[in-house]
């Protein structure tokens, strides 16, 4: 007798279509980039914004050989740093150090950082109610004081800083309370950062700044336009997670990257 033959075995899950890719996303797809460029671009940008060891790690992950001076980068990185934290003083001590023509060259970068060192001098004698104003007001006087009557914003620019020592630090109109902000450190740093790189002959700007200006800048006219065959959303491309490509050999370093500079990123 022949037995029963069995129902076959169904899956109890069942597989989600993958959603069609936008035609515009396929043509992104399409279009193939050269490895030895991208990692140019990606190069650059790790050394012009101070980043020597994961330069390094890039470099050995990508199996090139660029012209790397860790020193040099290094030394932008610690002026960087002085900036931001506020001492002045020892900032421009290695700059000069570096090169001295930096400053000689650039009287307002010179005269912004003289200016920031006031600041921190105010910064510390407002303090607290019986602070001493002596220093900042000589300070004033010696290094700002012979440079205004060059040239009006100076003078402009002292007289607003000048005007810390009069209204409570707590209670500051909106131009006065920016110069305490600390995005002005990060400003100058920036602004002295690209002075070096001038004076060592390398661009001020990472091309990536550009590539990603250019991306947006066509995004926002596209949007403008209403072009119809685009998505609501286009992706950067930073991070391989987000727009479903698969992770590349250059992904962990293209993320380290991408973070620091999206954050600062802006129109210049």
């Amino acid at each position: 007798m022949t037995a029963a033959r069995r129902p076959a075995m169904t899956s109890s899950t069942t597989s989600t279509p993958t959603p069609p890719r936008h035609s515009f996303e396929q043509a992104i797809e399409d279009v193939k980039l050269s490895k030895t460029d991208l990692n140019a671009v990606i190069m650059e940008y790790l050394i012009s914004e101070g980043y020597p060891e994961a330069a390094q790690r890039f470099a050995l992950e990508a199996n090139i050989e660029p012209e790397l001076d860790v020193d040099s980068i290094q030394e932008r990185v610690e002026i960087r740093e002085a900036i931001a934290s506020g001492d002045i003083q020892s900032a421009i001590e290695k700059i000069n150090e570096l090169n001295p023509q930096v400053l000689d060259q650039d009287s307002a970068l010179h005269f912004s950082l003289l200016r920031l060192q006031l600041i921190e001098l105010i910064r510390k004698a407002t303090a607290t109610p019986d602070g001493d104003i002596t220093p900042a007001l000589t300070f004033a006087t010696t290094h700002l004081a012979p440079r205004a009557p060059t040239n009006q914003e100076f003078l402009e620019d002292l007289e607003r800083t000048m005007a810390l020592l009069i209204f409570p630090p707590d209670n500051l109109a909106p131009p006065l309370a920016a110069l305490l902000d600390p995005a002005l450190r990060q400003e100058v740093a920036q602004r002295v950062n690209q002075a070096l790189l001038l004076s060592q002959g390398e661009r001020t700007k990472a091309t990536l700044y550009d590539l990603v200006n250019y991306r947006s800048w066509a995004n926002q006219k596209a949007i403008q336009a209403k072009k119809e065959h685009l998505p609501e959303r286009i992706e950067l491309g930073f991070d391989p997670a987000h727009n479903g490509h698969e992770s590349s050999q250059n992904g962990s370093s293209l993320r380290q990257a991408a973070d620091p500079m999206v954050t600062g990123w802006g129109p210049y």
